[in-house]
Parts: C-alpha cells; sequence; structure tokens
C-alpha cells in the first residue's frame, strides 16, 4: 500500500494541517516523520495517494511557512520504501 506523507518543520503547523484536511473530508492522521526523511519537527500528516492532487490544492491556499514536501512511503513485504515525491 503506498501512502504520502506531507513533512513539516514544525508539530503545530502538522496538526492544524490535520485537523484542516480532516474538517475538508479528507482522509489523514498524524504519525511520526520516519527517520529516512532527516528533516521535520517529527511530526507529518500521513494521507491516501489517491487524495495527493487535492491535498496539494489545499496546501497551497493555507500556504504553511514550515511545509517541506510530500514523500511516498510505501510497504513491500514488511519493508518500508521511503523517498521525495517530485
Amino acid at each position: 500500500m503506498t501512502e504520502v506523507l506531507a513533512v513539516f518543520r514544525s508539530r503545530s503547523q502538522a496538526i492544524d494541517c490535520n485537523a484542516r484536511l480532516k474538517s475538508m473530508g479528507v482522509p489523514s492522521s498524524i504519525i511520526n516523520t520516519p527517520r529516512e526523511a532527516n528533516i521535520g519537527c517529527g511530526l507529518s500528516v500521513k494521507i491516501p495517494l489517491n487524495t495527493l492532487e487535492r491535498v496539494k490544492v489545499i496546501l497551497r491556499k493555507l500556504n504553511y511557512s514550515a511545509f517541506y514536501g510530500y514523500y511516498r512511503m510505501q510497504n513491500d513485504y514488511g519493508r518500508t520504501i521511503f523517498g521525495k515525491l517530485g
């Protein structure tokens, strides 16, 4: 299963983003940012891959100063593959 992380450098902005996405009907949750990212505050917002384009539009409008970027997180046979999205 492939999911997307919206990574932030601010815990409060990550929490605010999650709350706003949920209020707009986007399924999201707060998770610890994987160590492989080597960035951020330790919290990311996890969203399903099929909502990525909608989330991009929403986050662009919200203009979070601490937003770092989108990362793909894929679980394959017990291994987690993690990488930055274009």
